[in-house]
């Protein structure tokens, strides 16, 4: 027995020691959270930034208010290196720090103790990193409106909110709230996130803009949006009677057209009330603004860059034509207020619950309005655009994310368990349900399976390993032999056990398989075993499984 541990403890890290290589150091000081980082959490950022378009340049401060959780000198924050650190202050007093990639040591002169509270304020200036392909390739977008007038975005989920300006750059800390304080060309108008609360005109042709957050906000959730803005409002009602403010943030010659595109808004935000609860964010408002990239789930400000067209850029991935029934940023980017800006995974690893659960969320938008018929055709378009190139779940503390397959088959992951519960009433309540216990809330892949198999009442762990930690689909394989039906999967993990749907004519059964062959035995006598010579369908429009006779 301690021979057999023994082999299986150096296995386990020999595994752990290739992972790590595999890891640059940036990522390694992003993705662990060392001693300097778990000893705080940061409370509320004061972001003051000045930004020339002119010079893509920006110049500012974060102060960072924090909690103590165990006695510490030394705090970890996050700073690329393309953005110099001009000091780092406790009130009046400097700091010394070091610059490590992007990580900053600051030390203080004495030592924070567990239970404190405190501020320390990060002064910076330079030519943040520029994105080659917002928002997949994150940094600062700066580009031209039609009039030759700056427009000016940021998009930074994957690359992190250290590309931009200094803060504990992991995703298992969410600050309660931010203030950013934006300096523009008195030409132009700034967007953030939350409430506007104060426009100041300068001395020298910039206007401050102060914006406000109350609720928790990811750190890559924070944006700044800059041009010449039209703003226009509405208002919606939830069925409570309480008014949602909607701001809505366009270039001047597409007025027109995001007046009639954005009416998609208020029924979309009715069916996701129905789905998955009031607006997460209710007190700071919904707004849309438009960017010079495609589109960014800004909490609360939401990036919207379409074009004003239906579907995804005006196609539509599913090959349904169902995605044109919808504008798929609208759509999509407003499901991330509640899956990944209110509800949000701890680590980059588990990305998946960001996006399988705001992907699957689109089918039920059309559930909503257009039916289950055109939700399960949507559904199931999913699937020809699954890669299977790696595992959707990335291994933790390493700032990577894993498979771009967390979209697609893992929404089609979640339509599968859909039809393994089999009651619509019972599923559609623990997906609210979800919504509502992990509002505003960290949380990750174990603590779901957890979740999911309380509320089921039946252990789907190895359905979620399944679709989540493996690149096999399960294949369904049945064979017929002297009057039997014969069944079972295959490629599949250790343990897994999943219902299946199939049809002999009209005849339907629901049969539990597993990787051990089980056996349906027709009655002669009864006459059933001329279901045998009927069509045999299985049903693979409702779980996502191949299948082999």
């Amino acid at each position: 027995m301690k021979k057999l541990f023994l082999y299986l403890f150096l296995c386990s890290f020999w595994v752990y020691q290739c992972q790590a290589q595999n890891v640059s150091k940036e990522d390694k000081l992003l993705g662990e959270l060392t001693p300097e980082r778990i000893c705080y959490d940061a409370k509320h950022y004061a972001l003051k930034l000045r930004v020339e378009p002119d010079k893509q340049f920006i110049k500012g401060s974060n102060t960072i208010k924090y909690q103590v959780n165990q006695d510490s000198k030394v705090f970890q924050i996050d700073l690329h290196p393309n953005l110099k650190i001009k000091a780092i202050k406790q009130g009046k007093t400097s700091l010394k720090f070091k610059r490590e990639e992007r990580a900053v040591f600051v030390s203080f002169k004495k030592i924070q103790k567990k239970g404190t509270s405190g501020e320390i304020t990060i002064f910076y200036e330079g030519n943040p990193v520029v994105a080659k392909n917002a928002p997949w390739d994150g940094g600062f977008v700066w580009k031209k409106d039609a009039q030759g007038r700056p427009w000016v975005g940021v998009a930074c989920q994957g690359a992190g909110a250290s590309m931009w300006y200094p803060n504990k750059d992991h995703w298992s800390d969410k600050p309660d709230s931010v203030s950013v304080a934006l300096e523009v060309p008195s030409s132009l108008m700034a967007v953030s996130n939350g409430n506007l609360k104060n426009t100041e005109k300068l001395n020298d042709n910039f206007t401050r803009y102060t914006w406000a957050t109350s609720y928790p906000i990811n750190n890559y959730n924070l944006t700044l949006n800059i041009a010449a803005y039209k703003h226009f409002s509405d208002v919606y009602t939830s069925t409570d009677g309480s008014k949602l403010d909607l701001d809505y943030y366009v270039l001047e010659a597409n007025e027109n057209l995001a007046r009639k595109q954005f009416e998609q808004v208020k029924p979309m935000l009715a069916c996701y009330e129905k789905l998955f609860g009031k607006y997460p964010f209710w007190n700071d408002g919904y707004a849309l603004v438009e960017t010079p990239y495609l589109g960014m789930e800004h909490q609360g400000a939401i990036a919207y860059g379409n074009k004003y067209k239906q579907g995804y850029a005006g196609s539509d991935l599913t090959g349904t034509g169902i995605g044109l029934m919808f504008d798929f940023i609208i759509i999509h980017e407003t499901g991330h207020e509640y899956w990944g800006n209110s509800v949000s995974a701890d680590d980059k690893a588990d990305m998946w619950i960001h996006e399988a659960f705001c992907t699957y969320g689109e089918a039920l938008y059309v559930e909503c309005l257009y039916g289950k018929e055109k939700a399960y055709t949507y559904s199931n378009g999913w699937k020809k655009i699954v890669s299977n190139d790696k595992p959707i779940v990335s291994t933790r503390y390493t700032n990577t994310e894993g498979s771009g397959d967390m979209y697609f088959k893992g929404a089609l992951m979640l339509h599968t368990i859909r039809n393994i519960v089999d009651n619509d009433e019972k599923w559609l309540g623990i997906i609210k349900s979800f919504a509502q216990d992990f509002k505003g809330k960290v949380t990750q892949t174990d603590e779901v399976i957890k979740y999911f198999n309380t509320k089921t009442g039946r252990d789907l762990t190895s359905v979620f390993e399944q679709y989540l930690k493996t690149t096999k689909i399960p294949t369904f394989e049945y064979k017929i032999e002297e009057g039997k039906f014969k069944y079972r999967f295959d490629n599949v993990v250790e343990k897994f056990t999943m219902p299946v749907v199939v049809e002999f004519g009209a005849t339907k059964m629901r049969l539990e398989a597993s990787t051990q062959w089980e056996t349906v035995v027709f009655d002669v006598r009864g006459g059933n075993d001329k279901l045998l010579s009927e069509p045999i369908k299985v049903r693979t429009d409702l779980f996502y499984i191949n299948v082999k006779k």
